[in-house]
């Protein structure tokens, strides 16, 4: 089982909803004439990653909204799209992934977990995960921050998936940080990392939109500006990866009590 995934690197105007809207269906169709199945879109696509534009009117999630445009791309292309907004729904503001696939109905699929700084104020936490399958593979979805914490990649594991998907936005001197997180969680878990990243304004965000295999190695990227990196994902190398680096399936749930065996130093030794 194969799936080609495309994930893309684009800026992102504030505010300004149709631009980006434009720019995303654009893409949409850059996606399939590179042959993608999948395409994969940066955090808050749709609105910018702006607190201005986050603290101002949403778009809502309604008939005829924002997402027809991509939704009209999608059926005609016959590729998945993964599209991060920010928007109000239900009495409360989030920054979600919104999987819009041929010939179905948008799905507000996962809200971010893990907020980050100013985000807090502004928005309402998800409460669960969630995956799909696609080419018989599943993909998990995370957004920026989640991908910072490991555990959040190993429920994703835990629940079956191969894939693990992530939007996001980093800041300039954020990339050791990014590029290491990614990899890792590749490595840690035996599957394939896609992340896609805003560049320019309003913060000079920094990109860095890649695929990472099983084993952590950068096998897609995005060197610089706006630009669509594919690559192939294949089962077979999962579970391949997955017989020979066990260290997801060898870890340990329960390790004991941690023991405090005290201080070593010696009398007036000073630091």
């Amino acid at each position: 089982m194969t799936c080609r995934i495309a994930t893309v690197q684009m800026e992102a105007v504030p505010g300004d909803v149709d631009a980006n809207v434009a720019r995303i269906a654009h893409l949409v169709d850059d996606a399939a004439a590179g042959g993608a199945d999948l395409v994969l879109f940066p955090e808050a696509a749709v609105t910018g990653y702006d607190e201005r534009a986050f603290a101002g009117p949403l778009p809502p999630f309604t008939a005829g909204g924002w997402w027809t445009r991509v939704q009209d791309a999608v059926d005609r292309t016959g590729v998945t799209a993964v599209v991060n907004t920010a928007f109000q729904r239900e009495g409360c503001r989030t920054l979600s992934d919104v999987i819009l696939a041929p010939g179905r109905e948008p799905l507000v699929a996962y809200d971010k977990q893990h907020l980050h700084d100013s985000e807090r104020s502004l928005f309402t936490p998800g409460d669960h995960g969630a995956s799909f399958v696609l080419n018989g593979l599943r993909f998990a979805l995370s957004v920026c921050y989640d991908a910072n914490f490991p555990e959040h990649a190993a429920a994703a594991v835990s629940a079956g998936a191969d894939v693990y998907l992530n939007s996001g936005a980093y800041f300039p001197g954020g990339e050791h940080r990014r590029d290491l997180h990614y990899a890792a969680r590749a490595l840690d878990n035996g599957m394939y990392v896609a992340f896609s990243g805003l560049i320019g304004a309003p913060h000079a965000f920094i990109g860095g939109s890649a695929v990472f295999d099983p084993v952590g190695r950068r096998i897609a990227a995005v060197d610089e500006g706006e630009h669509v990196a594919f690559a192939d994902l294949d089962a077979g190398v999962i579970a391949e990866t997955r017989a020979q680096q066990r260290m997801w399936a060898d870890h340990r749930d329960e390790l004991g009590p941690h023991r405090h065996l005290g201080s070593l130093e010696t009398s007036g030794t000073t630091r």
